[in-house]
């Protein structure tokens, strides 16, 4: 079977800014397969592109077999797209906003009704149908997202940061759902900055920095490659940056030992890569405290997705978008002192 989704080579530029440099992934049927990447990676670009929403400077986009680039109507009949933020007008009901929507699409009054009437049911809106918006939930509002995108039966629905905002209560119920309609034959491509979402979700997966694919294969292919236990640990509850690089020369000379880091956004703390067997806990209190170093705290784990990032790019997710957060504000600055 021909995959759901393929993107090569794609490459997207506003202005001074690359925001895509050259991403290739391909998205197979039915599956949920997750972008995963810092705010500013190039995801909602990406996705954009491929909803026919922004056009590509370079590359190529099929959706089911039909060339989005040159054929864009034929692909927009196949995909389904919820965005991160959806502007509803909060005076309508929601049966009122599914209506106007599959009049967007074209569906007949007949065929609109059964589906409007179906997917309030699959989405746990019924009681909620004939209430103002305005007085919807974060979650209800998803809900009502959801349903606008699958009215017409689309083959792929893209979500962009699909539970951003929302309540575990509400991720839980939308997890739920995506599954089902994966279950059901949908394909199902999200973006998403939260790790646990797409460990999760996801079938496979691509992580995507600075506009570049680093990473793709299912969670387990990706952890696996990175290989070790992973040690964390904190020195002090607040570690001088001058003890944790003692510690970090101390612990790179632990034969177990493959890797130290200190990552600065988490108060100095130590992410250690360790091969596996053994008792490595033990081996680094005791090395600690023969040069008279505390340990505040340490835990051990296998590889996560963050390790993953890390491996890739030299730095966790956090500090990615803690990083991008300080540019923005940084550049607002600026702004601010032209006027």
């Amino acid at each position: 079977m021909a995959p759901a989704v393929i993107i090569e080579g794609l490459k997207k530029r506003y202005g001074s800014v690359e925001a895509v440099k050259d991403i290739s992934f391909k998205v197979q049927s039915p599956e949920i397969f997750g972008l995963l990447g810092p705010n500013g990676a190039g995801k909602t670009t990406t996705i954009r592109c491929l909803c026919t929403l922004s056009k590509p400077d370079a590359g190529k986009i099929e959706v089911g077999g039909v060339d989005a680039i040159a054929n864009p109507k034929a692909a927009r009949r196949r995909l389904g797209y919820v965005a991160q933020e959806v502007r509803i007008d909060k005076v309508l009901t929601g049966r009122e906003v599914l209506a106007l929507q599959a009049s967007l699409y074209h569906l007949p009054k007949d065929k609109a009704k059964q589906r409007i009437e179906q997917l309030l049911g699959l989405l746990g809106l019924g009681e909620y149908a004939d209430k103002k918006t305005g007085t919807y939930s974060g979650g209800l509002y998803k809900r009502l997202d959801l349903a606008a995108g699958l009215l017409h039966q689309p083959e792929v629905l893209v979500l962009d940061e699909p539970t951003v905002g929302l309540d575990i209560e509400s991720r839980f119920i939308v997890w739920d759902f995506l599954r089902q309609l994966r279950q059901a034959g949908t394909t199902v491509l999200i973006t998403s900055h939260y790790l646990e979402e797409i460990d999760a979700l996801a079938d496979r997966l691509a992580i995507i920095d600075r506009g570049v694919v680093i990473a793709e294969g299912t969670p387990s292919q990706l952890k696996d490659r990175v290989g070790g236990d992973r040690v964390t640990l904190r020195i002090r509850e607040f570690s001088p940056i001058e003890e944790a690089q003692k510690a970090k020369e101390i612990l790179q000379s632990l034969p177990f030992v493959e890797e130290a880091i200190i990552n600065s956004a988490q108060g100095n703390t130590l992410n250690l890569v360790v091969t596996s067997g053994g008792n490595p806990l033990g081996k680094i209190e005791q090395s600690l405290q023969e040069m008279g170093l505390p340990i505040f705290s340490m835990a051990q784990s296998r590889p996560s997705l963050d390790d993953v990032y890390l491996a890739a790019t030299g730095r966790t997710l956090l500090d990615a978008e803690l990083a991008a957060a300080g540019s923005r504000d940084l550049k607002a600055e600026k702004k601010q002192e032209m006027k």
